[in-house]
């Protein structure tokens, strides 16, 4: 009886992929975007190669409490300043802060902030329009600085 879940299973995959549609439950194919959207992406912002950096470096570069501002990336991005995610309401999260698209015309000119100094800027007014806290990032409650 599993395998022939599996072999169902199988069988949707490749019919969605042939289909050139991102399959609902993407996490189970591993990682796209080269490694840099683990769950699954319809297309890669910020390309297909990885480029981790150090997260203190980073995070000294502006005046936010240090130890949040590391936790927060840490589980955003684990320093890929290349990491991609594809939200179920198909906007995009990119970048070593996981600046989502909403914000891109405001921080970025509409792009997507994939190279780390413009993504650093993002990441400040993220953190401005949130009353210089980290309170709308998803992960402020994993650090506990919401």
């Amino acid at each position: 009886m599993r395998v022939a879940s599996l072999l169902l299973a199988l069988a949707a995959l490749v019919v969605a992929v042939s289909a050139g549609t991102r399959p609902a439950n993407a996490t189970d194919l591993g990682t796209g975007c080269g490694g840099n959207c683990p769950g699954g992406c319809s297309k890669c912002p910020c390309g297909e190669s990885s480029h981790y950096v150090s997260i203190a470096d980073w995070c000294a570069k502006y005046s936010w409490d240090q130890k949040a501002c590391q936790c927060i990336v840490s589980h955003e991005s684990g320093g890929n300043a290349n990491a991609v995610n594809e939200n179920s309401n198909g906007s995009f999260d990119v970048g070593l802060w996981q600046v989502n698209s909403m914000n891109w015309n405001s921080c970025s000119g509409g792009a997507a902030p994939c190279d780390v100094e413009t993504n650093l800027k993002c990441a400040i007014d993220v953190y401005r329009w949130g009353g210089n806290t980290f309170k709308l990032w998803s992960t402020c409650h994993v650090c506990g600085v919401c």
